[in-house]
């Protein structure tokens, strides 16, 4: 008998056993506990997240408000990846002391570097506000006033709810405004760069190995927190002393082994799980390529002159890894959703959810809905892709529509609010476009420009086009505008600025560069903005509803959890190889060896430090190998997007086994639909991590700071 129950037990666990999902840290008990504890984890949920005592959370700040970090050491070090700290490490190189190529590393808190405007956010306490934020919206007919009197709530609440004086209230929207969470959160301003490996490291395999597996890349960096004698935050001093936290990760080198439980804690940035199918094929059929054509041309270009001289490499080096990221991405995640047939899982899902509704008596409040989907996404169509468009070509690939586009709303605060704030945001911007031009190379944006302005005329439905780019010639065009333009340098930028107001706007209205920006920003103001958004919100409106019906709709055990909004959420699942095709089967895990053979000596993606080689031949991994090979990275089921850079792989007992970086090429749709057959997170193995600070780097007063567990006793 005690078998039989046994037997049936074992049937009935794996059902609860799911994976994927981002969950609210603070509503763990139950369901999610569960499934947890029957993939291995040994923890409770209160020792995730613990409002009374320290937690997992108190451990897992959000990075720069994009990329997550862990502490990993009671004096505040602080561990995330090296393409999140990217921007911090190029800002401190120059030709002379190229720490993007040869690395960076403090032997002493004395030559850690501080970093401007470099901040990390720590959570302190999380609370479901919901009933507050909607008190007296429900009677309002317009959804605009809806809208309105939602933000009015929350602007009070966030006033009036309790906090210390150093720490701020934040609300954020969950289940598309069917949920409304309160969270205190504390900031630490006083961040500096204690680590990075060489690029050869940290960003081997670069754009080509970018979103793949398998994949060999140290993808971390190393920098610690300084707070005021009081541990409070506080503005960078050399009064500061290091950050003493509530909770920090031991770092575990035992290793992973396949079905191992890992839990991935962080912030990731945006999510669309509930998208209807016509929405997912808009995406794939029309939006999605358009920006990957876009990028593709800028980054051609781009990569032609940084292969040709080293000072633009160091200038475009984080503009291009950043262009480049979320072109692959769209690639991968077009090629996923058309793989895992998403759309016609979308119907299906659909199809039972109208089932659902007339079993309920809904028909009323539901039945009408994909209808009005489809209606309202043939509507907006080329809205989207001319909102698409003038975002990618001059808000973010041309450097000098982007500029000139800061000018445009210059102007426009002029119309709007007067002088004064006119003023008040010309100082601004000039301060502002210091450091843009710092790296701005005009001879490499002039290419850009020509290439992204000839697609933008022929691609964009015709009635947005501003008359300037009809039938032109655009290489003349182009030659034309930075030849003219005094928008190519910081000089003429601070001399289009200068002198009174009159003056300013006469200047910068005469300027060939500033005239071309304004005649395709005041079309897509005019035509394209102001109908894309009246759309978008009736979308909106729709989506909400839709949300309201899947929570109402769906039975308890059902595992609907909230889209990504770059607040703290859970993920959990094993680590586990997959097979992306057919005949094709890939492990759980890469090593050193891999590192090798993909070395090409002097080549800028898949070079390999002397050192680094070294160490490979006499095989001297320390006590972070493993019979006789070195992990590099592994991978797992954890449901993770952009944001989740950074974020600590934690074991079944709260320890620090990797740190995740990226997803697999095949599993990028998991931001639109998670696939947990092919959908995988990649993550550097700790034991990579600690060997290259401690044998390759020497930085062993580092690995002393840590706690490090599961060695050989």
């Amino acid at each position: 008998m005690k078998f039989l129950r046994l037997l049936v037990l074992l049937l009935v666990l794996p059902a609860y056993s799911q994976q994927g999902g981002m969950w609210i840290p603070s509503l763990l008990k139950g369901m999610n506990e569960t499934e947890m504890k029957n993939l291995g984890m040994k923890m409770s949920a209160s020792d995730i997240y613990d409002v009374n005592k320290s937690s997992l959370k108190d451990a897992v700040p959000q990075f720069n408000g994009g990329c997550t970090s862990e502490v990993i050491s009671p004096k505040g070090l602080l561990l995330t990846n090296h393409h999140c700290g990217f921007g911090e490490i190029q800002s401190h190189s120059t030709v002379e002391h190229d720490y993007l190529t040869d690395g960076f590393w403090a032997m002493s808190l004395e030559e850690e570097l501080p970093n401007p405007d470099l901040e990390v956010t720590f959570i302190v306490k999380i609370e479901d506000v919901t009933a507050k934020i909607l008190d007296g919206v429900a009677a309002i007919s317009s959804e605009a006033d809806k809208q309105k009197k939602i933000q009015e709530n929350m602007a009070s609440l966030t006033k009036s709810s309790p906090k210390e004086a150093w720490q701020e209230n934040r609300i954020r929207t969950f289940y598309e405004g069917n949920q409304y969470i309160l969270f205190v959160v504390e900031s630490y301003k006083d961040v500096r760069l204690v680590g990075a490996p060489p690029s050869s490291i940290g960003k081997f395999g670069s754009d080509t190995d970018n979103w793949v597996w398998p994949r060999h890349t140290g993808d971390f960096s190393l920098f610690r927190i300084y707070a005021d004698k009081n541990n409070r935050p506080a503005a960078y001093s050399k009064d500061n002393v290091p950050y003493t936290p509530k909770h920090f990760l031991p770092v575990s080198i035992k290793g992973v082994e396949e079905n191992d439980f890992t839990l991935v804690f962080g912030y990731p940035g945006r999510t669309t799980e509930y998208l209807p199918s016509v929405a997912v094929e808009q995406i794939v059929n029309e939006l999605n390529p358009a920006k990957i054509e876009i990028r593709d041309k800028a980054l051609k270009v781009a990569d032609g002159f940084m292969r040709k001289d080293k000072a633009i490499k160091i200038q475009y080096a984080s503009k291009y890894a950043s262009i480049a990221n979320y072109w692959k991405k769209w690639i991968g995640e077009t090629q996923g959703l058309k793989k895992s047939n998403a759309v016609e899982a979308k119907k299906k899902f659909e199809k039972d959810f109208l089932e659902k509704v007339n079993k309920a008596g809904k028909q009323a409040e539901y039945g009408n809905l994909f209808a009005d989907f489809e209606k309202n996404y043939a509507e907006i169509a080329p809205y989207a892709l001319s909102r698409d468009y003038f975002t990618e070509v001059v808000l973010r690939n041309t450097e000098m529509l982007t500029i000139g586009y800061r000018l445009y709303q210059l102007e426009q605060v002029y119309n709007v609010r007067g002088e004064q704030s006119f003023k008040d945001r010309k100082e601004a911007t000039i301060k502002g476009l210091e450091e843009t031009y710092k790296d701005f190379n005009a001879a490499v944006d002039e290419k850009v420009f020509e290439q992204l302005i000839e697609l933008y005329a022929t691609k964009v439905p015709k009635q947005f086009l501003p008359a300037s780019m009809k039938n032109s010639d655009y290489k003349k065009l182009t030659d034309k505008i930075y030849d003219q333009s005094k928008l190519t340098t910081y000089k003429g930028l601070k001399e289009l600025l200068s002198g009174d107001t009159k003056s300013v706007l006469a200047k910068i209205n005469a300027d060939k560069g500033y005239q071309f920006v304004k005649s395709m920003a005041d079309v897509y103001q005019k035509e394209v903005g102001p109908k894309y958004e009246e759309i978008n919100l009736r979308i909106a409106a729709l989506q909400r509803t839709y949300m309201k019906g899947i929570l109402e709709l769906s039975p308890k055990q059902a595992r609907i959890f909230p889209d990504a909004n770059s607040t703290l959420r859970v993920t959990y699942g094993k680590v586990k190889g997959y097979s992306p095709s057919d005949a094709v089967t890939y492990n759980h895990t890469t090593y050193l060896d891999g590192v090798m053979e993909k070395y090409i000596p002097g080549d800028y993606e898949f070079d390999v430090p002397a050192k680094l080689i070294d160490l490979y031949n006499k095989k001297d991994y320390g006590q972070y190998g493993k019979n006789g090979k070195m992990p590099v990275c592994f991978i797992g089921t954890n449901h993770t997007t952009g944001g989740n850079s950074g974020s600590p792989a934690i074991d079944a007992k709260g320890n620090l086994i990797g740190l995740n970086f990226d997803r697999v090429w095949e599993g990028t749709m998991s931001d639109i639909y998670y696939d947990p057959a092919i959908c995988r997170n990649i993550m550097v193995d700790m034991r990579y991590v600690l060997f290259i600070i401690d044998k390759f780097a020497g930085a062993k007063h580092l690995i002393n700071e840590m706690k490090v567990v599961g060695g050989k006793k």
